[in-house]
């Protein structure tokens, strides 16, 4: 354009010299007679150089026109891009109605309108009755192996425990005993523990007696104390022993082959096979107790839910494959479970494992948990400790933005920080976080919005805008109760003995491995969430969980980490005579 004004100067220029040149023309043709030859040729000249100059002007009007064109596809092109990107940052974030938070805290509430039961869950539930139905039929009958029982080693310290049969009095005579010898642990230490119950048989003076005067004889001649109900029936390994192992692997992270080593050492030769036979007979019996405990937990109505990896060896490829273990847990019972479905991490599992929940669910930002924000009866929460770490990821290549961001959430951890200093109630926490925390948020979403333009596309602090502000409303719904936490992080200590233990035993030897792992993992972190000394409390379980299978009218809830230590401390407490 500035070209063009430049060439129009230029030619008017050169049209006001020609006017001028002809003027002195016919003033000199008046004064001189007409031998102006000279001055004609001039004036040619110049009318030329007009002609030469006036189509280069044409020309570059041209171009110019060819390259208006261009710039008006280019905006057109822009215009279509822009509209386009617009409708994927409606879908992806979410609908115009929806772009802000309400600026009143108070005008939020639980949602529970939506659908009764999701299309996929009637669905998954029909597949997986037939799936069922068809492994029931076509499961090989496997042949069992009898193992046989080594004799424990003589030098080992015995402890006797003496069972006398009921109903023994002179009338009777000890003729022997039966022995059951029960390999024991205590820590630092293995030993045997000695159950021997005596043998009686009735005096033959007494059957005459009998005899003689008229009495019913007695169909029992030999009483023996019946043997207590054991972990294992049909073994030697005691219930301290097993706690001793599965304490071993899933506690202190040691495989089993390092754990038989050690016993080695102390003149102990346990079989692998052997004791692989114990874990699952072990991880059976408890089994009962697991599934109490999921019921209890998804009968919550706050839960947290998370995944993780555990490496399985998958038969078919002849390698370990990456599995996952999901994790669920009630916060305000302190309790939890893992959970393992041949090792996927569909969004079919989780809408399976909770198609009966009704109540919070605490979540990351993993796409598979966005379909309950439409599910009836479901609140979804988001975890403000995920959105934080994509901040602190950002802050090489946006110093000033992440750091803004980390401290807008720096701020509403320190509302926490407030509520934990003194001690507040539920109620007096879901005040404080409408009174300052929400204001706070509300700027925060605005201000993300305004940010994003000026970020690099596909960098690190777009993702982590693009992020929290996806999640935006999950992540601010913690404040409508004051039980809701401001993050994940619960479930995300939970994960941890799972991360550990994998580098040390590095894989699960198949899917029903990895099915007993999560039933240890389970109760062990049920123990270590209320406080309880894993194990005392699996030593005793393992000892009373065989009458509460035979039993059931006993709730196995008993048994549950929680409540056996309020019974144990329920016990101690002395009454008013002094007795406990």
């Amino acid at each position: 354009m500035e070209n063009k004004a430049d060439k129009d100067t230029l030619i008017e220029a050169l049209l006001l010299e020609r006017d001028e040149l002809y003027q002195e023309l016919s003033k000199l043709r008046q004064s001189s007679g007409g031998s102006l030859g000279h001055y004609e040729t001039i004036i040619k000249d110049k009318d030329n150089k007009i002609m030469r100059l006036g189509s280069t002007v044409n020309q570059l009007d041209n171009k110019i026109k060819d390259l208006g064109d261009k710039v008006l596809n280019f905006e057109d092109k822009i215009k279509q891009l822009t509209d386009q990107l617009a409708w994927y940052r409606r879908k992806f974030w979410k609908s115009s109605s929806e772009k802000f938070i309400p600026q009143d805290p108070a005008q939020r509430k639980l949602d529970f309108d939506g659908l009764d039961i999701l299309p996929q869950e009637e669905e998954l539930v029909k597949e997986a009755a037939k799936e069922i139905i068809t492994y029931e039929r076509k499961k090989p009958e496997r042949a069992k192996k009898q193992p046989v029982r080594l004799p424990l080693p003589a030098h080992l310290r015995r402890e006797e425990q003496i069972i006398e049969p009921e109903g023994i009095d002179e009338n009777w005579t000890r003729i022997g005993e039966e022995v059951t010898e029960i390999l024991e642990h205590k820590p630092g230490e293995l030993y045997v523990r000695r159950i021997i119950r005596p043998k009686y048989a009735m005096k033959k003076e007494f059957q005459l007696l009998q005899e003689a005067s008229g009495a019913e004889p007695q169909a029992k001649v030999i009483k023996v104390a019946q043997l207590p109900l054991l972990p294992l029936p049909r073994s030697n390994a005691g219930p301290s022993l097993l706690a001793e192992l599965w304490m071993g692997k899933y506690y202190y992270h040691l495989p089993f082959h390092r754990q038989i080593g050690i016993f080695k050492l102390v003149g102990i030769s346990l079989p692998a096979s052997t004791v692989n036979d114990w874990f699952a007979g072990s991880s059976d019996l408890l089994r009962a107790l697991y599934y109490r405990l999921r019921e209890i937990v998804l009968q919550s109505d706050y839960i947290q839910v998370d995944e993780s990896t555990v490496p399985v060896i998958n038969d078919e490829k002849k390698r370990a494959v990456k599995a996952y273990l999901w994790v669920v847990r009630s916060v305000i019972d302190k309790l939890l479970f893992f959970h393992y479905d041949k090792g996927s991490r569909a969004q079919r599992v989780v809408i399976e494992l909770l198609k009966d929940f009704q109540g919070a669910v605490q979540t990351d930002g993993y796409d598979a948990y966005s379909i309950y924000e439409n599910k009836k009866g479901v609140l979804l929460l988001g975890c403000w400790a995920h959105a934080r770490r994509k901040y602190s990821e950002a802050l090489k290549e946006d110093k000033s933005g992440a750091e803004y961001g980390l401290e807008q959430i720096g701020l509403i951890y320190g509302v926490e920080a407030m509520a934990d200093d003194q001690n507040l109630s539920y109620e007096q926490r879901a005040e404080l976080r409408g009174r300052l925390a929400y204001p706070i948020l509300c700027a925060f979403e605005k201000w993300i919005v305004a940010y994003m333009p000026k970020v690099l596309p596909r960098g690190r602090m777009y993702k982590a805008l693009t992020y929290t502000y996806a999640l935006f409303q999950r992540l601010t719904r913690y404040h409508l109760d004051g039980r809701y936490r401001i993050d994940n992080n619960l479930i995300e200590n939970d994960i941890r003995p799972l991360a550990v233990g994998r580098k040390g035993y590095l894989f699960c030897g198949n899917h029903d491995a990895a099915e007993n792992a999560a039933v240890m993992y389970s109760l062990l972190g049920c123990c270590k969430a209320a406080g309880v000394n894993p194990r005392e409390w699996l030593t005793d379980v393992l000892t009373r969980i065989p009458e509460y299978n035979q039993d059931y009218s006993k709730d196995l809830a008993e048994l549950l980490p929680h409540n056996w230590e309020a019974s144990k401390n329920h016990q101690k407490i002395p009454t008013e005579s002094g007795i406990s």
